[in-house]
């Protein structure tokens, strides 16, 4: 579980690409201190498994489907990502409950500098957007962010000073992929709703005459 506040950027240092899944070799500094071998790590938002440790570095395996709903497949050799650890026990909850795992992509579609601030928006399809409410929350390639607005093809959040510098964000351009992770919330109440859905009563004569009227 993550809160989807990014604890640094780091960069692919290699990229070993299968038929159908690839190996990524990451380094970082931060989240080095008490990382183990099989713990998670969030990286653009895609929660991923440590399988090997070398200092400052660590490798770690992506199915195809993880290739398929994301854009890890993107990465190459200098790429940078966001990264966090799985939040411990004790930590303070920043952002929002952040699973890692990812609904799809989105593209970017908007970037405005208003001052100190940077409006971005993302398009995305409607099996996401219908997950997205105003002043709700949403994972982009990891980054828990406050939706601003939201239409019929796309949501607009605005980037404070603290996240430009902190993420990979603003190094993406119109046009680039990224990760979006819906509010786990909202899927799990849409399901509830579905499956205790009471059966629609349908009066006819036939039913009235059985029933004595």
């Amino acid at each position: 579980m993550f809160t989807g506040i990014v604890e640094e950027v780091g960069k692919i240092t290699r990229v070993e690409k299968g038929q159908n899944s690839a190996v990524f070799s990451i380094e970082g500094d931060k989240i080095f201190s008490d990382l183990k071998l099989g713990d998670s790590v969030a990286v653009n938002g895609v929660c991923l498994t440590v399988s090997r440790l070398s200092g400052r570095s660590f490798t770690t395996d992506t199915t195809s489907e993880t290739l398929d709903r994301t854009s890890l497949g993107m990465l190459k050799t200098g790429s940078f990502v966001n990264l966090e650890r799985a939040m411990p026990v004790n930590g303070r909850f920043g952002g929002h409950i952040v699973t890692g795992h990812v609904d799809g992509t989105g593209t970017i579609s908007g970037i405005r500098r208003d001052d100190r601030t940077v409006w971005v928006t993302f398009a995305a399809g409607p099996s996401i957007l219908k997950y997205i409410i105003e002043k709700g929350s949403i994972s982009v390639d990891g980054i828990s962010l406050t939706v601003a607005s939201v239409n019929a093809d796309s949501f607009s959040v605005a980037i404070i000073p603290h996240t430009e510098k902190s993420t990979t964000l603003l190094t993406k351009n119109r046009g680039d992929l990224v990760n979006l992770e819906c509010d786990m919330l909202g899927k799990y109440v849409e399901r509830f709703v579905n499956r205790n859905e009471p059966k629609k009563c349908v009066i006819t004569e036939k039913f009235l005459t059985e029933s004595g009227f």
